[in-house]
């Protein structure tokens, strides 16, 4: 067995390359803070602190 760690994926590396490349529309407040609240009500603390930096973004508290 090989003791790679982490596995290499190039496959995924192109892809969020290919992301970086394009433009993308932000959605807009009102489904923000509803996936917000979904997130703190399921206890999902990756989720929340994505959305917060999303919702800083989407306010222009953060440069794109």
């Amino acid at each position: 067995m090989s003791s790679k760690w982490p596995i290499p994926r190039p496959t995924e590396n192109r892809a969020l390359r290919a992301l970086n490349r394009t433009p993308r529309e932000l959605p807009a407040y009102p489904e923000l803070f509803a996936s917000l609240m979904v997130a703190s009500r399921n206890s999902d603390r990756r989720g929340c602190n994505r959305l917060g930096h999303l919702i800083a973004r989407v306010g222009g508290e953060v440069a794109r």
